[in-house]
């Protein structure tokens, strides 16, 4: 397997177009190009099984942001296949950038449910995360939550959040758009802002931390974050161990989720291996690895989640169709800057 750094990925993008311009030979070649947004150490496994299952090569390039324009630029030169994201905002970015082309898989369709996939096939979702509240065992009683909570004035001072245009929060408010409008978003983005105890900053795992050294009461996370923390060592377990785990819902709704999702590059030399490699990522050792290995819910039904996870309680998701949530993407960026949500 070769990994390539965000440093020389655009020697390799270079060669790789290069050296894979051989066109209907390259269906031969045995192996496949994967860029992805997912840290390396966290698919790693997942390719290394594949490979392993295939004997399909797995090239990678990982960066932490960019890597649409990146095949956009390389054109119908570019050297990738398959491009793994995060976010349901970056799967629609990669589709308005024209750099995909429809997925026809009977068995993708069997395992991925509608609200989960876009309906023209340009992405389907591989694994579902939840955004959810990191709330303190010692000054939180309460035991469940819903999101239009978090702009109750009892929580004054009381919430820790990172940046409002991060992806992750970008996706909770659009999703509260496409919920409630633009006129109650705003309100209760408003009311959120209230009740911050700090600037929003870090990560989803510096709000446990901050709720653990008592800045704040609640913390607002992915459901992952915290059972990485729960199994980090000594310098995150003590944030684990000073919070519990909330999973919030719409009132008269679901808990939020969110995707990791897949999409087939426009100009895939190896679509065939980039076909085997997407429909693998939903076959049951796949899930089952997703679940076990990075904490994730799975998207294929039947299949266990962690027992960690599955601590959190029963997961509810909101029926509301993820794309849904992409289309309030833009709308929930601007009303962040409207209130000065980060300031």
């Amino acid at each position: 397997m070769k990994y390539v750094s965000t440093k020389s990925a655009a020697r390799f993008a270079v060669a790789a177009a290069m050296s894979f311009s051989a066109g209907a030979a390259l269906a031969q070649s045995g192996e496949v190009n994967v860029y992805t947004y997912r840290e390396a150490k966290l698919i790693q496994p997942l390719f290394e099984a594949f490979s392993k299952d295939t004997g399909v090569k797995v090239n990678v390039i990982s960066a932490s942001s960019g890597l649409e324009q990146r095949i956009k630029a390389e054109g119908a030169n570019s050297p990738a296949d398959v491009l793994l994201t995060v976010d349901i905002g970056r799967l629609e970015d990669a589709v308005k950038a024209g750099i995909t082309q429809p997925i026809t898989s009977a068995a993708l369709d069997k395992v991925v449910a509608p609200q989960y996939r876009d309906p023209e096939g340009h992405w389907y979702g591989i694994s579902i995360r939840a955004r959810i509240v990191y709330a303190s065992k010692e000054r939180v009683q309460q035991t469940a939550i819903t999101y239009e909570e978090l702009a109750d004035p009892k929580w004054k001072g009381k919430i820790c959040i990172r940046s409002g245009q991060h992806i992750y929060n970008n996706a909770l408010f659009a999703a509260y758009i496409a919920k409630h409008g633009e006129a109650k978003a705003e309100e209760w983005l408003r009311g959120l802002k209230a009740n911050l105890a700090q600037k929003p900053s870090g990560g989803d795992r510096e709000t446990a931390r901050d709720v653990a050294a008592g800045k704040c009461d609640l913390g607002i996370g992915n459901t992952y974050y915290w059972a990485l923390m729960n199994n980090g060592g000594p310098a995150q377990k003590p944030w684990a161990d000073a919070t519990r785990v909330m999973l919030p819902s719409f009132a008269g709704g679901g808990t939020h989720v969110n995707l990791s999702g897949v999409v087939l590059a426009k100009h895939a030399p190896n679509k065939a291996n980039a076909m085997k490699m997407i429909e693998w990522l939903a076959g049951e050792k796949a899930q089952h690895m997703y679940a076990d290995h990075n904490y994730e819910y799975p998207i294929r039904a039947g299949i266990a989640v962690n027992p960690t996870i599955a601590g959190y309680g029963t997961l509810k998701p909101d029926p509301m169709p993820i794309s849904k949530i992409a289309d309030n993407k833009k709308a929930a960026a601007t009303l962040v800057d409207k209130v000065g949500f980060d300031n």
